[in-house]
């Protein structure tokens, strides 16, 4: 769920658009950069508004960038865009990269976590991978209320975090620019390498090794 204190559009899983195109870039464009032949072609799953797709494009990569919200799609340049739901998405291409991010991995729900996983697999070139950003298992353990971020006059902090299932966590975020304030909730699923690792089977999936050295970002290859 989404609220703000203003108009805009709200994609179907909450996130204030708004709010999403005023975020700058993070280091996930180095990091999926360095795992990535030069040049190479990368399908990007749940693009958003570019924030990652845009730096992807000036590095020399090649991407096509799927999201479900026509919204967050109008504000993405430099790059193919296609308008569909990333676990339906079934192209005649195969990719250099698959970028599955936004932790979308960490979903609750094991039917869509399995069909998201699925369409990395069938869009894969076989000697590609899959770049998957996800919530290591001991990261749960640092969620807080009043944990946060604040840069540029943009805020972001965890204003609600509870367990209410086994493994299974509802937050709430608290987003603002200058004096405009948004809010979203989302379910959050801790998944162990095991759990990660067994789901990528199910696929033809092979686990192979971690990113980064938080290892909020893994990489998996065609089995």
């Amino acid at each position: 769920m989404n609220s703000g204190t203003g108009p805009g559009a709200i994609t179907p899983d909450g996130s204030p658009v708004d709010f999403y195109t005023l975020l700058p870039p993070g280091d996930e464009a180095d990091i999926i950069g360095a795992a990535v032949p030069a040049g190479g072609s990368i399908l990007e799953l749940g693009s958003g508004t570019g924030r990652v797709t845009h730096p992807l494009v000036a590095a020399g990569f090649q991407v096509v960038a799927v999201d479900e919200s026509a919204e967050m799609l109008a504000h993405v340049r430099g790059a193919q865009t296609v308008h569909a739901r990333a676990q339906e998405l079934a192209l005649d291409r195969r990719f250099d990269a698959v970028l599955l991010a936004s932790y979308l991995i960490n979903v609750p729900d094991r039917e869509l976590r399995r069909d998201l996983l699925a369409a990395c697999a069938r869009h894969v070139a076989a000697n590609g991978s899959v770049l998957i950003q996800w919530q290591p298992p001991e990261a749960h353990d640092r969620w807080a209320v009043g944990r946060g971020r604040e840069a540029d006059g943009i805020g972001i902090m965890m204003t609600r975090v509870d367990e209410v299932a086994p493994g299974t966590f509802a937050a709430t975020m608290r987003y603002t620019a200058g004096e405009r304030v948004w809010t979203q909730s989302f379910l959050s699923q801790r998944l162990t390498d095991e759990d990660l690792a067994d789901e990528l089977e199910r696929e033809r999936l092979t686990l192979d090794g971690f990113l980064t050295e938080d290892r909020t970002w893994a990489r998996a290859v065609p089995a």
